[in-house]
């Protein structure tokens, strides 16, 4: 019976998951179909339909206070805009006026924030849509109200069941975050198979793409978790999510690394089992952080495989017997290639910590303190807003060249449809609208699924006409159409505007439009709505003369040197998940994905980026591979705060040591970070200097890392003939000891006291692994920035 009931509820919530998004709006259209059914109020039933899928698209994830202000300043929004097109309708050039002014203003209002650019674009949308449901024998109020009634009865639904279920947005967002990250770690999990070591290079570029979803996904994240945290009183799902999106920080962070050169190891481990292990466990994680996503999408509580357990012991079994048998080889290939290889499984098992972690994740385990804060990202005062307005109107901004786009194209809506008197002709500018994005590839891809959509829509809804249906069964079918339409708009496009064209043909036969009239206005109405959107990407400030390669890749190296400092400066004040650093760390992630919708938006024209395209991809993987060796060094923050004390990071000068082993552990690190205060500097400023001067300046840092490294190896030397020397003092003490002379506390305390110096050893032994190691991710960050100056500079 348990059994049965533990089923039930796995099914109830995996549909409860998939359809109760999308409930709000089916409840308020059957709430709308039945008023105007009793009401028999036909002639205002497109109007409150439209408010409803208005309401719907401005819809923004929040706590219940945010919900409300959303919904007030919604609602004023829809009702003065609505207003305003109704009284102007009959004043053409007014009307031409106002809609161009409105669509650059909104346009440039979603500088400010996502927030500000759904509701602008939705109040935009409003404004369209009172156009589109004009009809003359009607009292002039009536559009406006109908548009505002429907979009308050969307919010209405919404907020009821937000208060049913107020966690269910934020765990969505934390579902694809987690799908992004499992995907992520299934293409890393590639570059550790020794069959595939010649083509390693070809599978970095779909890892950057992989990359650009998990940020995305992040984002996503963030954004629904800084509403809900910004009260006093933090929910303890909310807490708890936030721990999970820590965690998923932390996981991305180890798996993005780069500790080993990934073709050079595969070729050295093709014929070791450590190799094959270290895949498996990556692949059982990929697998567990789907798992996890499917445990929230359905509500269920996460549970760590048992195998993944078995996985990261038999990793550890695995490194160990492999270096007890390849002690000889080790010796060849230098202490460095098992440094690395010892880091690198340490990275992979830490990631299996994280996984347990989230098992335990508790409310009570989360503090308010600055690591367990998120990012602000809303406008905080009149004067941000204009400030950030103010920085955005140039041509140089993607913002003010798309909101000129905007306005040129709602100009030329108007006055081609006020000039030719056309009946229907503002589905040209709703189509427009719509298809213009904010770059060409989105464009045109969004144009063919518009076009495509709009045909066999109105294929199936004139269709439709033949059937004769009733009144019922008439808005029976908008409020399926408009269901789905919700359903598919963010999937598939060409879907949801399939079901919406089928809403709006049955809409027009419902308020006595002919059909068939209607139907190829719908078809040549949307054919030159795209075209005027394709026009206005293509030739109106198109994205390749702004978005150059030279620019995003410059945006993306400055990102990865805050990283890098970032990273450094947690070297000296000690191992923190701090906020300064998680936006660090974001930002270069970002601007990452920038470079790598750059380069994506290039494939698609592969002819008029021939020659620029080869140089799109290696600047891509350049700046990953450089992502991925401070990520490395930032997978070793906490390691470096275990072995050196914070307090002495600084001190150039020995303090009390007794041992040139310790002179060395503390003169090491104000070297390494001079080495990394160089590298930032040459990383922000690379734009300015001269490629001779900045070949002369990287070779410059390469020779002071050779040297720091080679400091490193001599104390790793002198640690191995101290090693045989106190082996040697440990025989003869053995030799010469009797038994009868000592007793068994005598013995016990000369073995504490032997034991002293060798764990003090061992302690200098590990630091200088980590040494060596940092040196070597730092001349491999050297190594990428010269290639990657040099691919910036022939991009101009």
């Amino acid at each position: 019976m348990a059994h049965q009931f533990s089923s039930f509820l796995t099914v109830f919530n995996t549909f409860n998951s998939r359809y109760l998004s999308n409930l709000p709006l089916f409840v308020s259209m059957v709430l709308a179909s039945l008023g105007v059914w009793y009401f028999h109020a036909i002639d205002e039933s497109m109007a409150l339909f439209l408010g409803i899928i208005a309401g719907g698209l401005v819809d923004l994830d929040n706590r219940f206070t945010g919900r409300l202000r959303n919904t007030f300043a919604t609602l004023l929004l829809f009702a003065l805009a609505s207003l305003a097109i109704q009284l102007s309708i009959n004043h053409s050039g007014v009307l031409v006026i106002l809609l161009t002014a409105s669509a650059f203003i909104i346009t440039m209002a979603g500088a400010l924030d996502m927030r500000y650019r759904t509701i602008a674009f939705g109040t935009l949308l409003v404004m369209i849509y009172t156009l589109l449901t004009y009809l003359p024998h009607i009292p002039w109020y009536l559009n406006p109200m109908m548009i505002v009634c429907g979009t308050l009865l969307y919010s209405v639904c919404n907020l009821i069941f937000y208060i049913l279920m107020p966690h269910r947005p934020v765990q969505i967002s934390m579902v694809r975050a987690y799908r992004s990250l499992s995907a992520y770690m299934m293409v890393k999990a590639q570059f550790f198979d020794p069959d595939e070591a010649d083509f390693l290079a070809d599978k970095e570029v779909p890892l950057a793409m992989k990359n650009t979803a998990v940020v995305t996904a992040f984002n996503e994240c963030r954004s629904a978790l800084f509403y809900r945290l910004r009260s006093q009183y933090r929910h303890p799902v909310t807490v708890r999510m936030l721990q999970y999106y820590l965690i998923a920080q932390n996981i991305h962070e180890r798996i993005s690394s780069s500790h080993v050169d990934y073709q050079t190891f595969a070729r050295e481990l093709q014929h070791s089992d450590l190799i094959y292990r270290i895949q498996r466990l990556i692949v059982l994680q990929a697998q567990a952080c789907q798992q996890m996503a499917e445990a929230l999408y359905t509500q269920q509580h996460f549970v760590t495989d048992k195998v993944l357990q078995r996985a990261s012991r038999g990793l550890k079994q695995a490194l160990q017997r492999y270096i007890d048998e390849n002690t000889v080889d080790v010796e060849t290939k230098g202490q460095l290639h098992l440094h690395s290889l010892q880091q690198l499984v340490a990275n992979i098992l830490s990631i299996s910590e994280q996984l347990q972690r989230i098992e335990n994740v508790k409310f009570s385990d989360m503090q308010d303190t600055v690591g367990s804060r998120i990012a602000g990202q809303d406008v905080e005062s009149l004067r941000d807003g204009w400030r950030i307005i103010g920085r955005n109107l140039t041509v140089n901004s993607a913002v003010f060249r798309h909101a000129v786009r905007m306005a040129l194209i709602t100009g030329i809506s108007c006055i081609l449809v006020e000039g030719l008197n056309l009946h229907f002709g503002y589905w040209i500018l709703l189509t427009a609208v719509l298809v213009c994005q904010p770059n060409y590839s989105a464009t045109t891809s969004r144009l063919q699924q518009r076009v495509l959509g709009t045909v066999l829509g109105v294929i199936v809804g004139s269709s439709l006409a033949y059937l004769q249906l009733s009144f019922v069964s008439q808005l029976l079918v908008i409020v399926i159409a408009t269901t789905f339409f919700f359903v598919f708009r963010t999937a598939r496009y060409s879907f949801s505007t399939f079901f919406i064209t089928i809403q709006v043909l049955v809409g027009f036969s419902l308020i006595g439009i002919d059909t068939h009239v209607a139907m190829y206005s719908r078809i040549l109405d949307t054919i030159i709505g795209s075209g005027l959107a394709w026009f206005a990407v293509t030739y109106i400030w198109a994205d390749w003369h702004y978005l150059t390669l030279s620019k995003t890749g410059l945006k993306a190296i400055q990102a990865d040197s805050g990283y890098l400092q970032q990273v450094l400066q947690q070297f000296r004040q000690g191992y923190t998940e701090h906020l300064s650093y998680r936006v660090a760390r974001r930002e270069a992630h970002e601007r990452a994905s920038s470079l790598s919708n750059t380069v994506s938006d290039m494939s698609i024209e592969p002819k008029k980026y021939a020659d620029k395209l080869p140089k799109g991809f290696q600047l891509l993987q350049l700046n990953y591979s450089l992502i991925s060796s401070i990520s490395a060094l930032g997978a070793l923050r906490e390691q470096v705060e275990t072995q050196i004390e914070p307090q002495n990071l600084e001190s150039n000068q020995p303090n009390d040591l007794t041992s040139s082993n310790d002179n060395h552990n503390i003169q090491f690190l104000p070297q390494f970070f001079a080495i990394g205060d160089e590298m930032v500097a040459l990383m922000q400023q690379m734009d300015k200097e001269q490629l001779s001067e900045l070949e002369q300046a990287i070779a410059d840092i390469g020779q002071a890392i050779t040297q720091l490294q080679k400091q490193a190896e001599r104390l790793e030397q002198l640690n191995k003939q101290t090693d045989k020397q106190q082996q040697k003092q440990v025989e003869q003490s053995s030799n010469f000891a009797q038994p009868d002379d000592i007793n068994c506390n005598d013995t016990q305390t000369n073995n504490t006291q032997s034991n002293k110096p060798t764990s003090q050893h061992q302690s200098n032994h590990d630091l200088q692994q980590t040494q060596l190691i940092l040196c070597t991710q730092l001349r491999r960050i050297n190594e990428r920035l010269l290639p990657y100056a040099k691919v910036l500079s022939t991009c101009q």
